[in-house]
């Protein structure tokens, strides 16, 4: 009679595996892929942990541009540059979309001679605050009143219900991108009130459309501030406060402290008007938050979990406010909070 192999009386070989114990490890895999997914999914996908334009100061890189090239120079702006259409216009600036090397950009050109200092002004803002926050500078000239900036499709942060509502873009109509596009705009704040030039103060920011109007929407769904000819400098150590304007300012979006404080009996007079500090950003930031998270499925439990930070950014006295790392610090919790919440809940379906 013929021996049977040793290990046919053991049991299984050791390349042999039960299809039950296969099975179970396949779940266990499709598990840790689907948590993995749903962990970056909800760490908001859009971003990148390097900021791709990264260059030596006075140099650029946008798109698929391998290496940094120096702001382009007057005369560079005059024969490589070509002017196609006018896309937006405020009181100191024209925006005119444009091509450079096949690439599209944003030409701005100066309104009128009596806007030149503020057009100075946000030129010189560009060129000290480049990086992540702020819109890339491509070039400039003084002599021709002119500055290229990176062209952003989408246009401003005004435009951002339309865009959500088509329908290419409903995967990232969502409280989670949503309150990220938040945490942006909270990030460009404490970014300006910490600035390389000193703490600067969002001026152009008197109700809500103008603000939203100051800042950009881009492709990959962050926010980069766009308009800096309104930035003045706060310094607590010197005394030095500002003013937003020469005029008189009305309505509950501004700080209380920006409003005319002697009674509609006595006339505005803008050398009797208080100055204040960056605190009245402060004071923006719940008004703002509310329209970037909209009205989708979440967004009001967002708002719930924020309005303990939110009543304090409201608060009578501007030194009583959190400061935008208090309020970004909350925004982080939050999000952290309820996207555990979701994933665990997702976890135990299935």
């Amino acid at each position: 009679m013929e021996k049977q192999p040793q290990n046919s009386r053991r049991g299984l070989t050791p390349r042999e595996v039960p299809p039950a114990v296969g099975l179970l490890l396949v779940m266990a895999l499709m598990n840790t892929l689907l948590y993995l997914c749903l962990d970056r999914f909800f760490i908001a996908p859009w971003q990148s942990l390097v900021d791709p334009r990264h260059c030596p100061y006075g140099h650029f890189r946008i798109g698929q541009m391998k290496n940094c090239s120096p702001w382009l120079s007057c005369e560079e702006l005059r024969t490589e540059v070509r002017q196609l259409k006018r896309v937006g216009e405020g009181a100191v600036k024209r925006v005119f979309l444009s091509e450079w090397k096949e690439r599209k950009v944003a030409l701005s050109r100066l309104t009128s001679l009596e806007m030149k200092d503020d057009f100075l002004h946000g030129l010189q803002m560009l060129k000290s605050l480049q990086g992540a926050h702020v819109v890339t500078l491509l070039g400039y000239c003084e002599d021709d009143n002119t500055i290229l900036t990176e062209y952003h499709p989408l246009g401003s942060l005004s435009n951002l219900e339309e865009i959500l509502n088509l329908s290419k873009y409903q995967n990232v109509n969502t409280w989670q991108h949503r309150l990220q596009l938040a945490m942006d705009y909270v990030s460009i704040i404490h970014y300006l009130h910490h600035s390389p030039v000193g703490t600067r103060v969002m001026c152009d920011s008197n109700d809500l459309p103008k603000t939203l109007s100051q800042y950009l929407l881009t492709s990959n769904f962050s926010i980069v501030a766009n308009d800096l000819d309104a930035l003045p400098l706060v310094n607590h150590s010197s005394g030095t406060l500002v003013k937003c304007g020469h005029r008189e300012l009305h309505g509950n979006f501004v700080a209380p402290e920006q409003l005319w404080p002697y009674g509609e009996d006595m006339p505005f007079r803008d050398d009797l008007m208080p100055s204040y500090d960056e605190k009245i950003d402060i004071w923006k930031i719940p008004d703002i938050s509310s329209f970037l998270l909209g009205h989708v499925e979440g967004s009001d439990m967002v708002r719930f979990h924020l309005f303990d930070i939110h009543k304090a950014c409201k608060s009578q006295t501007p030194s009583e406010r959190p400061t935008a790392q208090d309020i970004l610090d909350t925004y982080q919790k939050v999000l952290d909070t309820l996207r555990d919440t979701v994933m665990s809940q997702a976890r135990e379906m299935l």
